[in-house]
């Protein structure tokens, strides 16, 4: 069954960043999916139950819970939660750790709509 069977076409975005976070914000909604803005990865693990995105996409690096750790925390409490995590700072380390603790994509700042749009349907799209 596809995820958005499960839940709705919504995808929590979590940058620490209020100009990213008011981009992405955008971008989801103008690819037609209903967008959840969180400052921190605290602020979606606590809102979790009350709310339920299709989706996840983190920021790498932030302070406190950076997305690696948000990561950790969702396979444990949303283990099939999708989540995409996206950095300034790639490389091939981040992306073989975000990879292993279970991301379904990694993305490098800056990176074209189209590039999320497409992983957002496989999201949404895959069993």
């Amino acid at each position: 069954m596809p995820v958005s069977g499960l839940t709705p076409r919504s995808v929590a975005i979590v940058d620490d960043d209020p100009a990213i976070r008011l981009a992405l914000t955008r971008l989801v909604g103008s690819l037609g999916y209903a967008p959840m803005p969180f400052e921190t990865g605290g602020h979606l693990l606590a809102a979790l139950g009350a709310v339920e995105p299709g989706c996840v996409v983190t920021d790498l690096q932030m302070p406190g819970l950076s997305g690696l750790d948000l990561l950790r925390q969702l396979r444990l409490h949303r283990p099939r939660l999708r989540v995409i995590l996206v950095t300034a700072y790639p490389s091939d380390a981040n992306r073989r750790r975000a990879l292993a603790c279970g991301a379904f994509a990694y993305l490098a700042k800056p990176f074209e709509a189209e590039e999320l749009e497409r992983c957002l349907a496989r999201v949404f799209d895959t069993p």
